[in-house]
């Protein structure tokens, strides 16, 4: 079965029903957790950015309390999947400020932690890898935006 545009798909949401729609978005929400979790924020965070950074950095700062550092490839795995989750969050929310404040917030934490772990090559390069999305998120914003989030990449 070959998929349809995005286009075809909301021609076609346009002709149906309130009732209908409701019963797609209850559908779609049962296949996967992700679109379940989509649904969540468009329902029901959205609205409130401040609030839901400040519950993704606290799952964030929940993840990087759970590192265990015996083994810095655990550390390593543990980093790729944090940031597999801020990418995820950074994703249903499609903002660049949102992008800018998780990014420099999982930054920061990685700069907190042991030296001894830091000097890790691939740590290094997951660190150097997301400050170059910082910069190209800060880019997009508006001007007073970017002159804060600059100065904020600076003492990183």
């Amino acid at each position: 079965m070959k998929a349809a545009t995005v286009n075809e798909i909301k021609q076609e949401l346009s002709h149906l029903s309130k009732e209908k729609l409701v019963a797609l978005c209850q559908r779609l929400a049962r296949f996967k957790k992700e679109n379940k979790e989509l649904l969540t924020f468009l329902l029901f965070e959205a609205d409130d950015m401040e609030a839901y950074i400040k519950s993704v950095k606290q799952e964030i700062d929940g993840q990087f309390d759970a590192i265990n550092t015996g083994s810095v490839y655990f550390v390593k795995k543990s980093l790729r999947k944090i940031l597999r989750i801020a990418n995820k969050y950074i994703r249903y929310s499609g903002s660049s400020t949102v992008e800018t404040e998780l990014l420099l917030y999982f930054c920061s934490l990685i700069k907190s932690m042991d030296a001894s772990i830091k000097a890790n090559t691939v740590i290094v390069n997951i660190y150097q890898n997301q400050l170059k999305k910082i910069k190209a998120a800060i880019a997009g914003l508006h001007e007073d935006l970017q002159y804060e989030y600059l100065k904020e990449l600076e003492m990183l």
